[in-house]
């Protein structure tokens, strides 16, 4: 396995100069954090070199990879149960592949954190939030294990909900915390191909979203909501994502006497021309941070009825913050109907939301701040756009 892990580095024709990033997940299939390392793996292009380890054996974001992106995919897979044989393969694939930079993402991957004690290499953690176990309270074990590991790390967060955890909770020190936002290349939401759905038919108005289908999305919530209004205001539901909650969440809208009008689209490598189809983006989360998807809606210009949760309220709009509500089936019924049935209004939102993702969040700035920590800054980036061209290259054959 280690073998299979080093292979193809310190090979003649690349620069032993070119810094050489060790990133792990806990999953490299479709997610917040996988999308934005694609964007910025591409956008530098052969200016950096990854190993990409995701500790399930899923690469399923491999293919948006560009070609430009030297990239190898090792199987170095998680055990379950086994912590202390974990350490003694990861530290020895750490001594192996000798990385520049470790990047481990997210709760799940703090194993590579440990196995790097003593430090064989400089390491950077990536927190992005916490799933349906942890939204009412942090678990202690998980807190007191990132105040031991990550006290000689650079710790990341995309959202002040984490960075005010980070410090108050996790006490990390100030020095070694980042806040680094989400950005998105907002020109590919005003030229996207508008995807209809196939076979349907509909004049009416759509309320869309993108997401996994995991328990923390609670998309049961936005069902019952949809179910409550649907007659009324003309509606269909169209849900772009796929997960483990894909058969519950059909079965529901069939039970609400919906399933005609919920379109479940699975999972779509590319969903940005989805977002001109909705007339209105949904989000009715239990916990978020700062979501790609709630920038991506901003970016084609819709208008954002959400759960006010993580960094949400900052992001959008003055006048979209109104439609920000609690995790509450009526308020989030009630914000659908008023933006539903007012042309004028979703139109007005969506452009100060437009606005707002091409003045705040351009991805420019997150590059910037991720060269900068990577010790890149001099770097010119190899494309203009983020997840052009694909690769399917992968040391897993």
């Amino acid at each position: 396995m280690l073998a299979t892990a080093a292979k193809g580095f310190g090979s003649g024709h690349v620069s032993q100069a070119i810094p050489l990033l060790l990133h792990v997940f806990s999953t490299f299939d479709a997610g917040g954090a996988q999308s934005r390392f694609v964007s910025v793996a591409n956008h530098f292009g052969r200016a950096l070199r990854h190993v990409v380890v995701a500790m399930d054996g899923k690469y399923g974001e491999a293919v948006r990879l560009s070609p430009a992106v030297d990239a190898t995919l090792p199987p170095i897979l998680v055990q379950k149960g086994r912590t202390f044989g974990n350490r003694r393969r990861f530290r020895a694939a750490l001594k192996a592949i000798h990385p520049d930079v470790l990047i481990t993402h997210n709760w799940g991957t703090l194993e590579w954190a440990m196995a790097n004690w003593p430090a064989v290499t400089r390491h950077v953690h990536i927190e992005d939030g916490f799933g349906a176990d942890e939204i009412e309270h942090q678990f202690l074990r998980r807190v007191l294990a990132r105040r031991v590991l990550l006290t000689r790390s650079i710790v990341v967060v995309p959202s002040n909900a984490l960075l005010k955890i980070a410090r108050e909770i996790w006490r990390i020190p100030e020095r070694r915390l980042r806040f680094i936002p989400n950005g998105i290349d907002w020109r590919l939401y005003g030229h996207a191909d508008v995807h209809r759905i196939p076979g349907r038919e509909f004049d009416g108005l759509v309320i869309g979203t993108v997401a996994a289908l995991r328990p923390e999305k609670n998309l049961a919530r936005l069902i019952r909501v949809f179910a409550s209004i649907a007659r009324e205001t003309r509606s269909r539901l169209v849900i772009v994502g796929d997960g483990r909650e894909r058969a519950v969440l059909e079965s529901l809208a069939a039970e609400l006497g919906v399933g005609s009008l919920v379109d479940f689209i699975g999972h779509v490598p590319d969903p940005s021309g989805f977002y001109l189809s909705f007339d209105v983006f949904a989000l009715t989360s239990d916990t978020e941070q700062m979501p790609f998807t709630v920038l991506e809606a901003m970016a084609a210009a819709r208008p954002i009825v959400s759960t006010n949760v993580g960094d949400i309220g900052r992001m959008v709009s003055n006048s979209n913050r109104p439609y920000l509500v609690p995790k509450d089936e009526a308020a989030i019924a009630q914000a659908l109907r008023r933006l539903l049935c007012d042309a004028q209004l979703r139109g007005e939102i969506g452009l100060a939301n437009m606005e707002r993702a091409r003045n705040v969040y351009d991805q420019r700035s997150m590059f910037n701040a991720y060269a900068e920590l990577y010790g890149v800054t001099a770097l010119k980036p190899a494309t203009d756009h983020a997840g052009e061209g694909t690769s399917t290259r992968s040391a897993l054959a």
